[in-house]
């Protein structure tokens, strides 16, 4: 892979080398690999298409995932979010310990395995929210909630420059991904001040579907604004907004 120098960029193939775009940049590559009916059938890719079924196995679920908790990505997903979700989903599959190589599933798999996982690399939970929290999942109920005692919010909550306000985010899911539906609930706290007064306490539920046997998810977030001239205007586009899954609960 070489990158393209010079004033004119040039995108499709000539000859045998072909020039592209990424985030990166301007690239080129020469054309090659292996005929796609030979890595079809050929007893010798046995593993490559295993591993091709399992990829985007992997992808599907992490699409299924983002979909459900997209009205809260919308403003908080950084470029290469749906690479690396895919990348997580992936070490899920491979938890399966039951099902044959290139049919492992992320049912019979570790979703446990996505706690933690950042949406936003840019801006994540643990180097931005510093306020303890309580992240609860009563599966018997439908209850996914977290919950934040009053803090002050320039001490507990590390801001990008230019923030004057802010808001707590979160969403509860419970994800079917072999029906590839999903029930979904999301809450948010008024647009608050970023200052030195203690806030009041936080309590948020999301509510799905009671005595539910598939997987459920948190996530929590926070959203930044600057106030100009009265009106309160996202930061940035959403550029530094962390969102993270802060608690699972598996099958």
């Amino acid at each position: 892979m070489a990158r393209q120098k010079g004033i004119i960029k040039l995108k499709g193939t000539i000859g045998d080398i072909t020039f592209y775009k990424t985030q990166d940049g301007h690239l080129a590559r020469e054309k090659g690999g292996i005929d796609a009916s030979r890595i079809a059938s050929d007893p010798a890719f046995q593993r490559t298409r295993e591993n091709g079924s399992e990829f985007g196995r992997a992808g599907k679920a992490g699409k299924l995932l983002r979909t459900a908790f997209r009205p809260l990505l919308l403003n908080s997903a950084d470029g290469r979010m749906v690479s690396r979700l895919t990348q997580a989903m992936v070490k899920v599959l491979q938890a399966d310990l039951t099902s044959d190589r290139g049919l492992r599933n992320v049912i019979d798999g570790e979703t446990e395995l996505l706690f933690g996982f950042e949406f936003n690399i840019r801006g994540k939970l643990g180097t931005t929210l510093f306020a303890p929290f309580v992240a609860s999942i009563d599966r018997v109920a439908g209850e996914i909630k977290v919950d934040l005692a009053s803090f002050i919010p320039a001490n507990m909550i590390a801001a990008p420059s230019g923030t004057t306000h802010f808001k707590i985010i979160s969403g509860g899911a419970e994800v079917d991904f072999e029906a590839e539906t999903y029930v979904v609930a999301t809450s948010e706290t008024a647009i608050l001040p970023w200052n030195g007064i203690a806030t009041a306490v936080i309590s948020q539920t999301n509510a799905v579907t009671a005595n539910s046997t598939k997987p459920l998810f948190l996530t929590l977030g926070v959203e930044f604004y600057q106030q100009i001239n009265g009106q309160m205007y996202p930061l940035k586009n959403g550029a530094y907004n962390p969102l993270s899954i802060a608690k699972v609960s598996g099958v």
